[in-house]
């Protein structure tokens, strides 16, 4: 089956459907943290559309995957991205992550950074496989990064 989603930069219309898609994707993680809700849960995403580079995957209309980035002198990060989970498997979630090493790259970054909960583990799994390493760890975070 031909997928028909597309990634385009967020504008102030994807708003509620960013909030959506993330807290969708987050759910499962929520009941395992003991209902406590992760950071990006609570996140109000008109401001980071307004605020930071964000792009959304849309398939028809909905908004199904969502990243958002930010910059600084010394590190581009993705400071969050998700998928729905009925559309996780479509291949969203690698557009995303190869759109943010490309975002990163223009901007003459060597690296890109990410941090993401310590009790996530099939996340963290994941991350090592598309190259990703730990460079640190505290209580509740894990911190990685990629060269690029």
């Amino acid at each position: 089956m031909e997928s028909s989603w597309q990634l385009r930069a967020a504008t102030a219309d994807d708003a509620d459907g960013l909030k959506h898609c993330m807290e969708s994707a987050y759910a499962d993680y929520q009941e395992r943290m003991g209902g406590a809700r992760l950071p990006p849960m609570d996140v109000d995403y008109l401001s980071e559309i307004n605020n930071y580079p964000t792009w959304v995957a849309v398939d028809d209309g909905q908004v199904v995957g969502g990243l958002i980035m930010s910059f600084s002198d010394d590190q581009a990060s993705i400071a969050n991205i998700g998928v729905d989970p009925d559309c996780q498997g479509r291949g969203i979630g690698g557009a995303l992550m190869r759109l943010a090493e490309t975002q990163a790259r223009a901007q003459n970054y060597a690296e890109l950074h990410l941090t993401t909960h310590v009790l996530l583990d099939e996340v963290v799994s994941l991350y090592r496989h598309l190259g990703w390493q730990e460079t640190a760890r505290d209580e509740t975070r894990v911190f990685m990064q990629k060269s690029i």
